[in-house]
């Protein structure tokens, strides 16, 4: 197994013009919690950069992008309690 396939991968992500967010499941013994990492992406000549800065343009597609991950959050909680108690 090389290092890039064993490192972790967030579950999902959700992107908006050059803000991204990307939602990771952390298993606890309290059971799963999720957490969000935000960045904006950027071009530097020929590579793609990130950054965890966002300027007057990219913070209402920031707050955007937050309020989708919250609801993402929720549909993979709601999905993960009927796994958990199926039927009811």
């Amino acid at each position: 197994m090389t290092a890039e396939t064993s490192k972790a991968r967030p579950i999902d992500e959700i992107r908006l013009g050059s803000v991204k967010a990307a939602i990771w499941k952390n298993d606890t013994p309290a059971g799963v919690r999720y957490s969000v990492t935000f960045e904006r992406l950027y071009r530097d000549g020929e590579r793609w950069e990130s950054s965890q800065s966002f300027g007057r343009d990219e913070v209402l597609l920031l707050g955007k992008v937050a309020d989708l991950a919250h609801t993402r959050i929720f549909e993979l909680q709601d999905a993960g309690s009927e796994k958990a108690h199926p039927g009811t």
